[in-house]
């Protein structure tokens, strides 16, 4: 069952002037159609021990799956606990190396970037020409209150080297056997964020389609890989994920044109993605998708992580988005595939009741990817080897 969010849609829509009633009706509406779809449920696999083919059907079809209660309270209780300690180790402030205790700050002295901030209820992305120009219109920018800090936390990119936690959920046993069903056994990494949208803070982030470099004579609609989504409080029409279904079929779409059909950034055949606490969405990252500012009052954070096919990845020149522009040999893929290895060792020492995923590429290697304490620590950086395509 969805969360009442009736007061969060009243004060998102009085910050939209005259076109209060139209936002209003928007929301409504998307969030009726979205839980109409048939793209929500368990987890199943067939027979074959491979994702039920009923879902894998739904999802390419749509190009997003909300799979329903995958983390376990126990296992969101961790997550929380490991996002209010990363929270405490914040900068005071975007910009400073200290956190409120005087410690040095999340992120400082990393030569990979971690901490993103944006103005509160802005686009920042929007129209500008960040990550290859792929945001190419702004999303309207409701008034923060006046005693809204002047910067807000966005993402934390590189989020397993920050939480266990994480590292325990990005190796989750069922989720990893679904990367498999979709990518193949050998599938790769992508990379880790967590996204964060307080309440009546949150920033948008701009309609989009994430992948840059297979659109041409090389796409298909699957080549660029999926997210999954975890839902650490749920995700709302909101604050959560909005996505052009079937969208992901289409190649590279003139979001541009979209907008201007549509006579406002209210995309037409947009819904969002509802979820509760503890649901994860897998989204197919060719997807035209993004999020309004989180004028509501339900918070949104999103354990987000994702994986490719090989054959997508292997000696392929990155995009240079989320990584250095270059060619991801198998080695350089091994390499980043280290935090799989670490993750399900992680898991098992967590969870040792569950019967941990076996991830085919470092098979007979286990034992070098044993985690501990120690080791975490050395997941410094890792996400300079993000595969980014």
């Amino acid at each position: 069952m969805a969360l009442d969010i009736s007061r969060s849609i009243e004060a998102c829509a009085a910050h939209y002037g005259d076109e209060a009633e139209a936002m209003r009706d928007y929301l409504i509406d998307g969030q009726a159609r979205a839980l109409a779809l048939p793209n929500r449920g368990p987890i199943r696999f067939g027979e074959d021990k491979k994702l039920h083919p009923d879902i894998m059907a739904s999802y390419l079809k749509h190009g997003f799956y909300v799979f329903e209660n995958v983390i376990t309270a126990e296992e969101l209780s961790d997550i929380k606990d490991d996002l209010k300690a990363m929270r405490a180790n914040f900068p005071v402030h975007m910009g400073a190396e200290l956190d409120k205790d005087g410690n040095p700050a999340l992120g400082v002295g990393h030569a990979a970037p971690n901490l993103e901030w944006a103005r509160p209820l802005s686009d920042p992305l929007g129209a500008t020409q960040i990550s290859n120009g792929r945001h190419p219109v702004k999303l309207f920018e409701p008034r923060a209150a006046d005693d809204a800090p002047p910067a807000v936390p966005l993402v934390v990119l590189g989020s397993l080297q920050f939480s266990p936690a994480c590292l325990r959920t990005y190796a989750h046993p069922q989720l990893l056997k679904i990367a498999e069903s979709i990518n193949g056994e050998d599938f790769a990494p992508f990379n880790e964020t967590l996204f964060i949208k307080d309440a009546g803070l949150g920033a948008a982030v701009s309609w989009h389609q994430d992948g840059d470099t297979h659109y041409n004579e090389n796409f298909d609609e699957t080549v660029h890989g999926f997210n999954f989504m975890a839902q650490v409080y749920g995700s709302t029409a909101v604050n959560g994920v909005w996505a052009v279904p079937g969208s992901h079929k289409l190649g590279r779409v003139d979001i541009v044109k979209w907008v201007e059909e549509a006579g406002s950034e209210r995309l037409p055949d947009a819904v969002p993605m509802i979820t509760n606490p503890g649901d994860v969405v897998i989204s197919n990252r060719q997807l035209v998708h993004g999020s309004f500012a989180n004028t509501g009052f339900e918070p949104r954070v999103t354990v987000n992580f994702g994986f490719h096919r090989r054959s997508s990845v292997l000696n392929v020149k990155g995009a240079g988005i989320h990584s250095e522009a270059v060619v991801y040999d198998e080695a350089y893929l091994t390499e980043r595939a280290r935090v799989i290895g670490l993750g399900i060792n992680a898991r098992a020492q967590r969870f040792p009741h569950e019967t941990p995923y076996h991830y085919q590429p470092l098979a007979g290697r286990e034992e070098n990817y044993i985690w501990s304490p120690e080791v975490q620590a050395s997941l410094k950086d890792y996400n300079l080897k993000d595969v980014s395509i």
